[in-house]
């Protein structure tokens, strides 16, 4: 609920009430006004006119968005470090030190200033904090918590590259890629565990020294299947049929004949190891499996000859004794700790486990300089708040620099089209999304591709909310400047069509009525020129038969025959034609007799009669254009961009005039009315009077104004017995004399 304590003014605007924030107390007490009155209640912070640095300080959840909580927040720290909360309506982004309160941000103020050769200045500005906020961002310890290489020499350097080689970096300031301190945590956390477990080696773990996991490796290639091997050598001695069975069968060989054989091949890896046999003993020659071949060779080297010395063939027992050698550094391999850092080596793990200390340190002098940075960035955030935080409230709580034409933060640029200039232009982030809410906005929308040179490209929907829209079409070219001057190259690709105005939707209807019978005529001017084309083209063809073959004389009867006119050229005046033509007339010209008849029969009153019979007629879409002025707000058309608009934000028509400018002088110009090249016109005024009057005339001649018109005036009164509508006369009868 709304404060008690704190007397709220509200103003109408545009037909919208609105909250008016004119002192500092208003801000102060902005957490207590009710949500519902706010006009939006969420914006990005992006597509939109203020700086976008601005903006993110403001988003303080990073989501892309300035809600009303984060607007509040704002507020509420300006306040406390202003003495008096109205400097913010001062405006301009520098701040006069004795207008803050002792604190941080006057500290951080007069440190800055100090740092920058300017202790004795009595004001800080934005330039001041970004150039400070630059010299830090140049240093190599800029209180971001992070270490690029060049914060250290030697040996430290090299382990932060390893940092950085390992679990990754992150840019500081100043763009360096570094390392912070979840990650020197991390990487010091896995190489402290790493050398721990390589410290556990011993001669146990590695039986054979350096050799063991050489041999290891090559004992754990070929383990399964010399096991595999071993064990059906047992088998055959437990019985003697499974030698024979366990053993590569006729089939498996016969289906290898009849395909390409490879040593890799699968099919060939798959058989024994060697003949099976009871007690075999493993040959340790071209007598293995030749998939097998080079591992062996490979085991026999790495791991018998050195372990067992060397040997030709190898014993179950002399197997068994290679497995139980390298099972315990098995073990150990099985027990090394997960991590990132496999690359490094004892050695190498040992030095850099010997720079944690030193890492940690130039971590610290970085972030020792925290403090003063930090002040630095509020001093900045300050003055981005005394620019553009009132702005953002009158474009946020309220819309009044949108509703007082001063320019709304949400407003792209003007359109020039069409000899106006569309002031409510939007930016279209999401096509789709905005071309289903923006008909429910109920302005008349044209949606423009605009490009510059060098291929950017951006489209916009700008609103017509003045003039007419007979010349607004898809394909027509005009030029749209954006807030910053640029200009783009703009071409209509959509319209939503709504009214303008209650003057355009009155004369709409003639509009159309003209606009269809031009179309009509035009249409039956193209069939009637598609018919006479067609006739010539036939005649012509018939001309070309008679010159290629010049008949014999005795056909020239016929041929004379030939040219007579074709049965089609006989209907273009047929008298079922005529009669429809005469009786259409006669409807037409009836029509208007009777209204005319109507009309000037009210007498004195006739101009009235005349102008209510064209409001009847323009009555239904006038009708229907003021229930959409009504409806005309700018809601949809911003929640279409992202906007959360908590209110009815109308445009009506006296303020929507105002958002397009339309072409006028200048004034004092002087102007020339006579063209030189003027075309002839017809006068259409006279021949429309003449018609009129002999309209006027026949209804006269014909009786039917009669009844509207003085008895010495009427027709049956100055034509006598002559007149159409006079009664006729019976002959009189001759009376005979008794």
């Amino acid at each position: 609920m709304a404060a008690k304590n704190h007397r709220w003014k509200v103003y109408r605007s545009g037909g919208v009430d609105q909250v008016a924030l004119q002192t500092g107390e208003d801000l102060s007490h902005l957490a207590e006004l009710d949500p519902k009155l706010w006009i939006a209640l969420s914006m990005p912070t992006r597509g939109i006119e203020l700086d976008p640095r601005t903006l993110d300080v403001l988003d303080t959840d990073k989501d892309g968005f300035v809600r009303q909580p984060e607007v509040l927040a704002a507020v509420a720290w300006t306040r406390t470090v202003y003495k008096d909360l109205g400097t913010l309506f001062d405006g301009g982004d520098s701040i006069a030190l004795d207008r803050l309160v002792d604190g941080p941000v006057l500290v951080g103020a007069r440190r800055l200033l100090a740092n920058l050769g300017r202790g004795s200045a009595k004001a800080v500005s934005l330039a001041d904090a970004t150039s400070a906020e630059k010299m830090f961002a140049d240093t190599v310890f800029n209180g971001d918590g992070v270490v690029p290489p060049e914060g250290a020499e030697g040996e430290v350097r090299a382990t932060i590259e390893e940092i950085i080689k390992s679990h990754g970096s992150l840019p500081d300031r100043s763009g360096k890629a570094g390392v912070d301190l979840a990650r020197i945590d991390a990487f010091f956390t896995e190489t402290t565990a790493r050398l721990a477990w390589f410290e556990q080696a011993s001669s146990t773990v590695l039986p054979f020294g350096d050799k063991t996991a050489a041999a290891a490796a090559a004992v754990r290639a070929v383990r399964a299947k010399v096991d595999d091997f071993f064990t059906r050598c047992r088998l055959a001695v437990f019985d003697a049929r499974a030698a024979t069975a366990l053993n590569a069968s006729d089939a498996e060989l016969v289906a290898l004949s009849s395909g390409s054989l490879s040593i890799s091949s699968p099919e060939v890896a798959g058989l024994p190891l060697a003949r099976v046999e009871a007690n075999g003993v493993l040959a340790l020659d071209a007598t293995t499996n030749p998939a097998w071949q080079a591992r062996m060779a490979d085991l026999q080297g790495l791991a018998i000859t050195p372990i067992l010395g060397p040997r030709t063939k190898l014993t179950a027992a002399d197997w068994q004794s290679l497995v139980e050698g390298v099972a315990t550094y098995e073990t150990w391999l099985a027990a090394k700790p997960a991590g990132k850092v496999d690359a490094l080596d004892v050695a190498r793990l040992r030095v850099v486990v010997a720079h944690e200390a030193a890492v940690r340190e130039a971590l610290a002098k970085d972030l020792a300089v925290k403090p003063e940075v930090d002040s630095v960035s509020d001093v900045e955030r300050l003055c981005r708040y005394q620019r553009d935080l009132c702005t953002l409230l009158n474009n946020y709580v309220n819309f009044s620099s949108f509703y007082s034409k001063k320019g709304g933060v949400f407003q792209a640029g003007t359109l020039y089209l069409d000899g106006r200039g569309c002031n409510l232009v939007f930016e279209v982030t999401d096509a789709a999304k905005h071309g289903a809410m923006a008909p429910m906005a109920g302005a008349y929308l044209a949606y423009c591709e605009c490009t510059r040179a060098g291929g950017e490209k951006k489209t916009v929907a700008a609103a017509f909310t003045a003039g007419d829209v007979d010349n607004l079409f898809v394909g027509r070219n005009g030029v749209f400047v954006d807030r910053k001057g640029r200009d783009w190259q703009a071409t209509i690709t959509k319209v939503i069509d709504n009214p303008i105005s209650i003057r355009q939707a009155f004369w709409s209807p003639y509009k159309k009525l003209v606009r269809s019978i031009e179309e009509r005529v035009a249409k039956r001017a193209a069939a009637s020129e598609a018919e006479a084309h067609a006739r010539l083209e036939a005649v012509a063809t018939k001309v070309a038969e008679l010159d290629k073959g010049a008949p014999p004389p005795a056909a020239a009867p016929a041929a004379a025959a030939a040219p007579a006119p074709p049965a089609e050229e006989k209907k273009g005046i047929d008298i079922g034609t005529v009669a429809a033509l005469g009786v259409a007339v006669g409807g037409i010209a009836g029509v208007i007799t009777a209204i005319m008849a109507g009309v000037f029969g009210l007498g004195a009153w006739a101009p009235l009669g005349l102008l209510l019979l064209m409001f009847a007629i323009s009555a239904p879409s006038m009708v229907l254009a003021f229930m959409k002025l009504r409806r005309r707000n700018l809601g949809p058309l911003l929640d279409a961009n992202g906007w959360a608009i908590n209110a009815l934000t109308r445009i009506n028509v006296p303020f929507g005039t105002a958002l397009t400018d339309r072409a006028t002088l200048p004034p004092g110009a002087e102007r020339n009315l006579k063209d030189p090249y003027a075309e002839k016109t017809r006068p259409w005024r006279l021949y429309i009077t003449l018609l009129l009057l002999l309209a006027l005339a026949g209804g006269w001649y014909f009786g039917k104004l009669d009844a509207y018109l003085p008895q010495q005036v009427r027709s049956t009164t100055v034509l006598g017995a002559s007149a159409p509508a006079a009664p006729a006369t019976e002959p009189a009868k001759a009376v005979t004399k008794p």
